[in-house]
């Protein structure tokens, strides 16, 4: 038998050739391994080694290690409430903080003992080690499967996708289609929490690359939910809730007017807010903070001139350009400069500036040079009349710490959102995560002449510093605003396309570029010309 050798780390075995990486994963103590990275490539376990090679395996701190177990989780709870409950029906509406919203429908409401034969199920499903069996199966196969299970939005969604074979896995005796590679088997999946909502809704927690291997703690917002699940009625109503049904409105030539309804309904949540804050007497400050790539830029122009329609007089500032100079940043555990902390911001400048305005005085506002990594006096003025009102934006307007001195009658804070409750079928949901990524490679490409590569690798210091410094804070927000379009990435991929085939096959960001790639090839592309020029896409696409 052929002897091949696999480095890992600074070990060595040699195995037989043919031997799985997932015995390799065993033989070299990688418990928690969910997929093999050979080069830029990452591969299922169940792959079978073929040449000398050096190896990395991945678990679930990883970006792709994450997003399988992902997967893998909704399987094996799919797979888990099917058995127990074989007539209802199972939906992973979209995520959420920390979790992915599931919905289960029955005869009967879903109660807390419902959740918990769930919940023993999944675990003795996970103690069995059940193999999640790999199928190459010919499109016309695959499409004849899904027809036949009533899954037509899936079904319907293969023909979007060029290539001949299908990948899907089957769990026991059901087959399933989740866009990803799979686990080796249930084993691996061990670490997860359900939280039931009520309401038939249950979300899955699961450890993630910012929690490392521990299961983080569920935090509630009703608020973020609720505006969820509002938009998705409009989608019903659109008669749009699935991919499908949107690129029949592209094909059939109606897309137009969808983009039309689409901009009317972000602009009266604009309106709503407006609304609100011209209502209050209190209300000196509007504070609006959102993750990258959520549009704070336009959301500020937009609510702006709503606000100068109703008498008001906004004017705008940014925390960003009250940053501390460049080398009093501070810095993280890896000695790299923290730009994301709240202390990378020059407080004490920064609240005697908003006491100065709101005591009626005139002040000079910096404008900071990025570049330089200095705060610049270039003479702009700022002072409030007696109808003016301030408009903070910035990554930490939802925290008190931000301007411990102002009391919390005179603030009004908006968190930005950008979900899209549009679904790729019952079991996929378009990841805000994904959307927001996509939107930041447009964007600093166009802006700042930024490589796909460059993006993705700061991609994961961002998402820190949000999970540390936005989400904890979204609870204090008195309204969230959801700034996704439900049409969007049909415009964004004849941008983004391009830019990911850029990517070459030695980069270390390959992987996650044709990853990209692939799920934007379900998307039937929309012409940016049908985009309103005050559309907040145009944040991003110019």
């Amino acid at each position: 038998m052929q002897k091949v050798n696999i480095t890992y780390k600074d070990q060595v075995g040699t195995f037989d050739k043919d031997t799985t990486y997932y015995d390799v994963s065993q033989f070299f103590g990688c418990s928690e391994a969910i997929a093999v990275q050979d080069g830029n490539e990452v591969i299922s376990l169940d792959t079978k080694i073929k040449k000398d090679t050096s190896v990395d395996f991945l678990d679930v701190t990883s970006l792709a290690g994450y997003k399988i177990y992902q997967s893998g989780l909704k399987f094996l709870f799919y797979l888990s409430v099917k058995e127990l409950y074989p007539d209802c029906e199972v939906s992973f509406l979209h995520s959420v903080p920390k979790g992915i919203l599931s919905e289960v429908l029955m005869p009967h409401n879903l109660t807390s003992e419902d959740v918990s034969k769930i919940k023993g199920q999944m675990a003795k499903n996970v103690a069995q080690k059940l193999r999640f069996v790999k199928y190459n199966l010919d499109i016309r196969d695959a499409y004849q499967y899904l027809k036949e299970k009533e899954e037509n939005e899936k079904a319907i969604n293969l023909q979007s996708i060029n290539q001949d074979v299908v990948t899907m896995y089957r769990l026991r005796d059901t087959l399933n289609y989740f866009y990803t590679l799979m686990p080796y088997d249930t084993s691996v999946i061990h670490r997860y929490e359900l939280v039931f909502l009520g309401r038939n809704r249950i979300v899955l927690v699961c450890p993630n690359v910012v929690s490392g291997e521990s299961v983080p703690e569920y935090v509630h917002y009703e608020n973020i939910v609720s505006n969820f699940m509002e938009t998705k009625k409009w989608l019903r109503k659109m008669n749009a809730p699935y991919l499908a049904d949107m690129n029949q409105l592209v094909s059939g030539s109606k897309i137009y007017d969808f983009i039309q309804c689409n901009e009317i309904l972000f602009e009266e949540d604009i309106i709503k807010v407006c609304n609100q804050i011209v209502s209050s007497r209190d209300v000196r400050i509007v504070l609006i903070a959102g993750p990258s790539s959520s549009g704070k830029t336009t959301t500020m122009k937009r609510l702006s001139a709503f606000l100068r329609s109703r008498g008001l007089d906004p004017v705008g500032l940014s925390t960003d350009d009250f940053f501390v100079d460049r080398e009093d940043t501070p810095k993280n555990d890896k000695g790299e400069f923290d730009f994301e902390c709240l202390q990378a911001i020059d407080l004490e400048l920064f609240n005697d500036s908003l006491h100065k305005l709101l005591e009626g005085e005139e002040i000079e506002v910096p404008e900071y040079d990025f570049v330089g990594g200095k705060k610049v006096f270039k003479g702009k003025k700022m002072q409030l009349k007696e109808n003016s009102i301030l408009l903070v934006e910035g990554l930490h307007c939802l925290n008190d710490d931000l301007m411990p001195y102002i009391e919390s009658k005179y603030k009004y804070k908006i968190y930005l959102s950008p979900f899209i409750p549009l679904n790729v079928d019952r079991h996929n949901y378009i990841s805000t995560l994904d959307l927001r990524l996509i939107r930041r490679i447009v964007r600093d490409n166009r802006t700042r002449g930024k490589t796909v590569s460059d993006t993705i690798r700061e991609w994961q210091v961002v998402r820190s510093g949000e999970e540390k410094y936005i989400f904890p804070y979204v609870y204090q927000a008195d309204v969230i605003i959801n700034t996704a379009l439900a049409y969007e990435i049909g415009v964004l991929k004849v941008y983004a396309n391009p830019l990911l085939y850029s990517v070459g096959i030695d980069s270390p960001y390959y992987n996650e570029s044709r990853r990209l790639i692939n799920y934007l090839q379900m998307f039937f592309t929309i012409p940016s010309e049908f985009v309103p020029n005050d559309s907040i896409l145009r944040e991003f696409i110019g």
